[in-house]
């Protein structure tokens, strides 16, 4: 029988992943990033923790950080780390392998949690400003080639697995809002909400239309980047049946990145081989696979929602400073509510498969415009009944006139500031420059 997290028992078979795969979605902690990848301080040991009543959000924030003097310089990670002071609200900072800045705030009720991540985001913003640096909120670099920094073996193993070119954009190039809620008494039923409303979020908060100086073809870039991945590790985890078992079979499918030998990690061989393929030929990693391995392969895997002992929120565009928090709050009235949620659902049901469309026109289709006005119009009502603060429910209406009402998505914004004349290397920015 499965043990812990860290537990060495084998894993003989489906049963054992599918037993793992259900405590994923029972708040156990058997997900925790293990020593050498990213670890998420707005969920281990917070979300989904008994003990802890109430539905709790954990919000995390990448940007991508530029040279206000030379933009199309690369930021160091050491530069970054010099000219931030520490955080007084929680937030963790974490570097994404490019250098992205990546801020993680403890979980907390929706309106705490908000109120803390703005409070630590704007004293980086000040602190990096005094050293001639910008911080930007947009999904997909638009002017900088892919450039890694950081030489982990995970980023290793991920660069030769992933390959060229959406392995180096999405690791060195790529920025996110991820929001993590708890799973509550009805865990299928937040599971399903998530997957289900993702390509109108999607497509409501598409910020990244540019690449390599130039438009790149889609509203949000970064998320076609995820699209063209090792689709065994970056496609929706399937919203037919039973959650769990949905996972467990993800997970089984899924190529491995990495392996255990002798206390290090090394690429696996063969090359293409599954998880699955290791349960059934023990030989192929060395050794038979245990729950260590399994705990440590689903945080190699990347779908746009996935369970940890919570759900994480994966398909979300960073967005300029002043409209993150909107975006944070939309997404949880939508996951929270159970009222919001059904006028979602109903708004929503054609286009829930529509990962790639959503993603390609954004709110250019009238249908996904459509269907993200009747999503902001019930977060907005839902949101006074968790608790929010007045200028959250503002944020939300003032983005839904902006973006959403006029079908204008901040990537409209982006490419429409990049195309004037006379414009710089940072034309594509608004709010973030006056710091």
């Amino acid at each position: 029988m499965i043990g812990t997290e860290n537990s060495d028992a084998r894993v003989r078979g489906p049963a054992d992943v599918e037993r793992f795969a259900q405590r994923c979605f029972r708040g156990s902690p058997g997900t925790a990033a293990p020593s050498d990848s990213p670890r998420s301080p707005g969920s281990p040991g917070f979300l989904g923790s008994p003990g802890l009543p109430g539905d709790r959000v954990g919000v995390e924030l990448e940007f991508l950080v530029f040279d206000r003097a030379e933009p199309s310089r690369q930021v160091t990670v050491a530069r970054i780390i010099d000219a931030l002071p520490p955080l007084t609200r929680g937030s963790a900072l974490t570097f994404e392998p490019g250098g992205q800045l990546e801020l993680s705030g403890p979980a907390a009720p929706l309106a705490r949690a908000v109120r803390d991540m703005a409070a630590d985001l704007e004293t980086a913003r000040r602190a990096l400003a005094d050293d001639g640096l910008l911080v930007a909120g947009i999904g997909l670099d638009p002017i900088r080639p892919p450039l890694r920094q950081l030489r982990q073996p995970r980023y290793e193993a991920m660069a030769e697995l992933l390959g060229v070119p959406y392995g180096p954009m999405m690791m060195c190039l790529s920025a996110s809002i991820q929001v993590n809620v708890d799973f509550g008494e009805r865990p299928h039923v937040r599971w399903h909400r998530a997957n289900a409303l993702g390509p109108v979020l999607n497509a409501a908060f598409a910020n990244s239309p540019l690449s390599g100086g130039r438009p790149c073809g889609w509203m949000s870039g970064r998320q076609a980047v995820w699209l063209h991945l090792d689709s065994t590790r970056t496609r929706p985890v399937s919203g037919d049946g039973d959650p769990a078992a949905a996972w467990a079979r993800y997970l089984m499918d899924a190529r491995l990145m990495l392996l255990r030998e002798k206390g290090t990690r090394r690429p696996p061989a063969p090359s293409r081989a599954t998880f699955g393929d290791w349960m059934r030929s023990p030989h192929l990693g060395g050794h038979p696979p245990t729950l260590r391995d399994l705990t440590y392969h689903a945080t190699t895997v990347f779908p746009p929602v996935r369970p940890r002992g919570w759900l994480e929120i994966r398909y979300l565009d960073a967005l300029p400073v002043k409209w993150w928090p909107a975006c944070v709050a939309v997404t949880c009235a939508l996951l929270l509510d159970d009222r919001a949620a059904d006028a979602a659902l109903a708004a929503t049901g054609p286009l829930a498969d529509r990962w790639w469309h959503a993603a390609h026109v954004g709110l250019g289709d009238e249908r996904v415009r459509r269907a993200a006005d009747e999503c902001f119009r019930a977060a907005a009502g839902a949101l006074p009944r968790l608790g929010a603060e007045p200028w959250l429910v503002a944020d939300v209406e003032s983005y839904a006139d902006r973006h959403v009402t006029t079908g204008r998505s901040p990537a409209v914004d982006a490419l429409t500031r990049s195309r004037e004349p006379g414009a710089g290397p940072l034309a594509w920015l608004s709010e973030e420059v006056a710091v």
